[in-house]
């Protein structure tokens, strides 16, 4: 078992580090919100730190899971800082769904450090946080992958190394992408069998046995033509992600036109109110008087 720390405790980051201490890791955690890191600390045990230095000292593995390269960078940088507490020979692991450039900046960091640095971001969700259930997305050095993919299988159903620093950010990129198409397309067909009159549980029978099949369809289609959304991942998360991605593709001159207009699409749903709701909400542009919730 390894001693461990991890710096972020949000919607993710909580149950992420649940499952570290419930595989048996010694886990020291800390949050901006202190209250956050003594509520987990009381269910889960292990350490209260008081700042992101204090919980890296002595950490074999320190994994983040924040907001965006912003907030990574103020719990990295500074004399409180994980840098300013991280061994030589340790790992950081940032989960972080945060850019390629950021990622490769910490790399060197770390490496100036003695120690290595890994970008993993993930998708599957809150669900797949509590249920640890995960995809993991990985960028960095093979023999720091080797060595903290175990410790990442207490919440990692698949914990992949993509390439070298970035390659795990540009990962997640595609995944965002191909969601973003997808739920649109979703939505537009599952508008178009509300308005033809169809019973849409039937139709949701006989499509998802053929070549329509998704994750997404089999998850998500009862609740978007019930008007559901307060459950998943958050749109506002979606467009921080998407924006990553649209400005990757303006560097590597990839043509991101669906991507984009889905990305407007999910701003309507953010003057609407629904910065909070699941990304599913995208059918609340198409209905005439969807029901809401979230």
């Amino acid at each position: 078992m390894a001693r461990t720390a991890f710096v972020g405790l949000g919607v993710m980051g909580y149950p992420m580090a649940g499952h570290l201490a419930s595989a048996g890791h010694e886990v020291t955690v800390f949050n901006r919100t202190r209250a956050k890191a003594e509520r987990w600390h009381a269910q889960h045990g292990g350490r209260a730190a008081a700042t992101p230095r204090e919980a890296a000292e002595g950490a074999a593995f320190v994994f983040t899971c924040v907001g965006n390269d912003e907030d990574l960078r103020s719990v990295v940088y500074g004399e409180r800082g994980i840098l300013a507490g991280l061994a030589a020979g340790a790992v950081l692991v940032d989960h972080t769904t945060a850019s390629a450039d950021v990622a490769r900046e910490l790399a060197a960091a770390c490496r100036e450090k003695g120690a290595d640095f890994l970008d993993a971001p993930v998708s599957g969700g809150q669900s797949g946080a509590e249920n640890g259930q995960l995809t993991i997305m990985c960028g960095g050095a093979e023999e720091a992958f080797a060595r903290a993919e175990p410790v990442m299988r207490a919440y990692g159903r698949a914990v992949t190394l993509m390439g070298p620093a970035g390659a795990g950010q540009l990962t997640k990129m595609v995944n965002q992408i191909a969601i973003a198409g997808l739920l649109q397309a979703l939505s537009e067909a599952a508008n178009f069998a509300l308005r033809a009159g169809l019973d849409t549980d039937r139709v949701l029978e006989v499509i998802s046995k053929g070549a329509a099949q998704s994750w997404q369809m089999d998850n998500r289609w009862r609740t978007m033509v019930r008007g559901e959304f307060d459950f998943g991942f958050a749109v506002d998360w979606m467009r921080k992600d998407l924006a990553i991605a649209i400005d990757e593709a303006r560097r590597n001159g990839a043509p991101l036109p669906v991507t984009a207009l889905v990305d407007q699409f999910y701003r309507l749903i953010q003057q609407a109110g629904g910065g909070r709701w699941d990304t599913s909400s995208l059918i609340h542009n198409l209905v005439e008087k969807p029901a809401r919730t979230g």
